[in-house]
């Protein structure tokens, strides 16, 4: 078990697909498993909603797992979900825990030093969400130091302090016209984000597995956030015959018709490029000046900080997906 769940921190945070769901705690058993294993390998594989997960624990809890592995447990969940916040907010727990921690006890880490490093990842993002770039960038170097293994799980981190680097001097030209996916005439972005408090932008294609698998979520936001006066625009990044053939057949199953303007990126000059979109789905969120407030993943946990800001009154949806190795 070990050694897979390690392989789960390494690999986390970049595939989404629609989650398998879970059987509740207490019907969740395992043939072969006393009923503390079958509670345990629940809670290392419940990926669902924050409740469900919270039953898992109790249910782990009450059938003697450790503390130690709970919280274990509790920090590849958010690792998993991309909850920096919530991240952040284990640091006293895991000080707490260097003075308990046993290795021979752990679910999870094969050697002390694994551990240790992640520890250093967590105090590193206590120090990005603080604004502190010094101390992140000395705190994630010694988790790189103790595990380099682990290095694909600290490497996004890095990535998203240097694009809000690099976003700083970018301006996004409203005057910009966009064909829609749909054939009709082009649309001028200055049109979209008039009277808006923001426009969003959604990077994606039919050929992205993660793009499919997150329209559903990302319509359902898109009801919302238009509902705050957020102007969304969903991008897809080429039109050749194949992907547009492709892409109006996923529309076309929607049911009502998915919100917003579903349009296509410029080839001269695309936004795109201008934005540094490496793979989708991207969100981008612009400010009616056209400064870049937000670039990253729908599940970023400053995407819904930057939105609140916007509009106190946003709320962030529960996701119902789940993260897998590729």
């Amino acid at each position: 078990m070990r050694a897979s769940l390690v392989a789960l921190f390494l690999f986390s945070a970049n595939f989404l697909t629609a989650a398998e769901p879970i059987a509740p705690a207490e019907e969740f058993s395992i043939e072969g498993l006393t009923p503390r294993e079958a509670a345990l390998e629940h809670l290392l594989s419940e990926r669902g909603s924050l409740t469900a997960f919270e039953a898992a624990v109790a249910d782990a809890r009450k059938k003697g797992v450790t503390e130690q592995a709970l919280l274990e447990a509790r920090f590849l969940f958010h690792v998993d979900r991309q909850e920096d916040d919530a991240l952040a907010a284990m640091l006293p727990d895991f000080r707490k825990r260097a003075e308990t921690f046993k290795i021979e006890e752990s679910e999870i880490f094969g050697t002390q030093e694994d551990w240790l490093a992640v520890t250093e990842y967590i105090v590193a993002i206590d120090a990005l969400k603080r604004g502190d770039k010094d101390a992140f960038k000395k705190h994630i170097t010694e988790a790189f130091w103790l595990s380099p293994r682990q290095g694909a799980a600290f490497a996004p981190h890095i990535d998203r302090l240097r694009m809000k680097d690099a976003m700083r001097s970018v301006k996004i030209d409203f005057s910009t016209e966009l064909k829609p996916v749909s054939g009709a005439d082009p649309i001028s972005l200055e049109k979209i984000v008039e009277g808006k408090k923001a426009l969003l932008f959604h990077f994606w294609s039919p050929w992205s597995r993660e793009s499919e698998a997150t329209l559903p979520e990302f319509a359902a936001a898109a009801v919302k956030l238009d509902q705050h006066g957020i102007a969304v625009v969903s991008l897809l990044l080429e039109d050749s015959a194949k992907v547009l053939t492709d892409a109006r057949e996923i529309l076309k199953n929607f049911e009502p018709a998915p919100p917003g303007n579903w349009l296509i990126d410029q080839k001269q000059n695309p936004l795109s490029r201008l934005l540094r979109v490496q793979s989708v789905p991207v969100i981008a969120v612009i400010s009616p000046e056209g400064n870049i407030l937000f670039n990253g993943h729908f599940t970023d946990d400053e995407l819904w900080n930057v939105l609140k800001k916007i509009d106190a009154t946003i709320v962030r949806p529960e996701l119902s997906l789940d993260l897998e190795q590729p």
